[in-house]
């Protein structure tokens, strides 16, 4: 029997970075994930000779002093990730009833860029950019900010919803649409979906967007490593099938293997509804609590379609394609499966430093779980040719929609991978593949909130479910969870002194 100061339990983004803050710090700490690679969201796999990310696809805001090049200082990994710049004078296109528009690096590039397509509408585009500075601005943890409590935004931003938000920056339906246009960043709900996730989101990206090169797996390499170097663990093929307590807190974990690992306390980088399946029966943790987490309502799920090409025949796209059929992108998750896809995020990825051509590329569609239902209690590899033709067909709905933006790539592919749903549940560990976790919905802020702290006084949680998701909502939803030991303000100033 192991004995630690703090047990994780993942070792997605947010249960590796919780492992280098607290084993930075002297805590004895072992981070045990279920599959044999680590990384969760930020795994890569390799498919005919080239690499694939699942999750992290692309960030912002890595410019010297920007925020994620201040969290990426403190945690080491500068000297690890190599990344590329996106192109500034448009990293992202959207492609909208056969009409595209740019978003471009900078905030008056933004204004500029968009003002060309909306001439008539500049001002309504340069009061969008000030909201969503104000409201990024509003915010002290996103700023780093020295602060008394753990608030990270204020609550009228949390009761505010996307839609309503851009309606009151303007009155045109086509640049309303257009400015949420990246919404499948967040999986954003009309009437639901608060406006800080998509203000902080857009601010990110907008001050500067870059791809990470060779694959998001050097994130999870680089914590890794540094955790291990801090005297911490990091151990494969350790799946947590149950949390142990007593009458007053919890007091080990016990594997899939029947070995139990005790510690002083435990944090949880899991879905909330799978940390709840493995808590014992405890009076720690009553009903209702159980309930209100196993009731809320999680984000759409997705399909990928991973895309090799022959040698020397794409050229290197250096900005991601978001593609709707309709000019409605609230309208996105109600698609039809038989007009599939009515939306996709089509990206290459960055093999090297300034490809020429691209190896390969990721086409991104929801799915709405219901899809794959029939398939739930299979596992991968061995789910039927039934599911295997759903996934043919699928991916050929995809590409021949693809050829429609881009005439003649269907004739470069030379070949394809899929994954669905179940794959990234499987793969990742997320609660019906779901993309993003949990829905914040501004019309219940509090019921939907998700607290670091669960109802066991020594078991927290971090991920992307806490705070927010994405490679900066999951940083400082970590470095909340690590304030619990260590207090806000210490890990505030380390990363000022980084």
């Amino acid at each position: 029997m192991c004995k630690y100061d703090i047990v994780i339990i993942g070792s997605g983004l947010g249960g590796l970075i919780c492992g280098y803050i607290l084993s930075k710090h002297g805590y004895d700490v072992v981070v045990l994930e279920k599959n044999a690679q680590i990384g969760g969201c930020l795994q890569t796999f390799r498919r005919f000779g080239v690499k694939f990310d699942t999750g992290m696809h692309y960030v912002g805001s890595l410019d010297e002093g920007q925020i994620l090049h201040r969290f990426f200082n403190y945690f080491d990994l500068l000297k690890d990730v190599k990344v590329n710049r996106l192109n500034p004078e448009g990293y992202d296109t959207i492609s909208m009833a056969g009409h595209q528009y740019r978003y471009a690096s900078g905030y008056e590039r933004f204004v500029d860029t968009l003002s060309e397509s909306f001439p008539d509408r500049r001002s309504d585009i340069e009061n969008y950019v000030q909201g969503i500075r104000d409201i990024a601005a509003a915010s002290p943890l996103y700023n780093l900010r020295k602060i008394n409590t753990n608030t990270f935004i204020e609550p009228d931003y949390v009761k505010k919803s996307i839609n309503e938000f851009i309606a009151s920056k303007t009155s045109d339906p086509v640049l309303a649409n257009v400015l949420a246009g990246n919404q499948p960043l967040y999986a954003g709900i009309k009437d639901k979906t608060p406006i800080y996730i998509h203000a902080l989101i857009n601010d990110f990206y907008i001050q500067s967007a870059w791809r990470i090169v060779g694959g998001g797996d050097s994130i999870a390499s680089s914590l890794a490593n540094s955790i291990k170097e801090a005297g911490g663990k990091v151990l494969t093929n350790c799946k947590v099938v149950n949390i142990k307590c007593n009458d007053t807190k919890a007091v080990g974990v016990v594997l899939d293997d029947g070995t139990m690992i005790e510690a002083d306390s435990f944090i949880c980088n899991t879905h909330p509804n799978t940390m709840l399946s493995m808590v014992e029966e405890t009076p720690l943790i009553r009903k209702a609590y159980r309930e209100r987490i196993r009731s809320l309502e999680n984000t759409i799920a997705n399909f990928t379609v991973y895309l090799k090409f022959k040698d020397n025949t794409v050229p290197y796209l250096n900005s991601n394609f978001y593609y709707y059929d309709k000019p409605d992108v609230w309208d996105a998750i109600n698609y039809d499966p038989s007009h599939y896809p009515e939306i996709y995020l089509f990206m290459h990825q960055c093999h090297k430093d300034n490809p020429v051509f691209a190896q390969s590329a990721e086409m991104i569609g929801y799915m709405h779980y219901s899809e794959v239902a029939k398939w739930e209690n299979t596992y991968i590899g061995h789910r039927g040719d039934d599911y295997k033709e759903f996934k043919k067909f699928k991916a050929e709905q995809m590409i021949a929609k693809l050829e429609e933006s881009f005439p003649g790539i269907s004739a470069s592919i030379e070949s394809y991978e899929t994954s669905s749903p179940l794959t990234y549940r499987d793969y990742t560990g997320t609660f019906h593949g779901s993309m993003y976790g949990v829905v914040r919905d501004k019309n219940f802020p509090i019921q939907t909130l998700v607290s670091q702290r669960t109802k066991i006084p020594n078991l927290f949680m971090t991920g992307q479910n806490i705070n927010s998701h994405g490679i900066l909502g999951v940083s400082i939803g970590s470095a909340i969870t690590c304030a619990e030991f260590l207090g806000l303000n210490t890990i505030i100033n380390e990363i000022d002194k980084a």
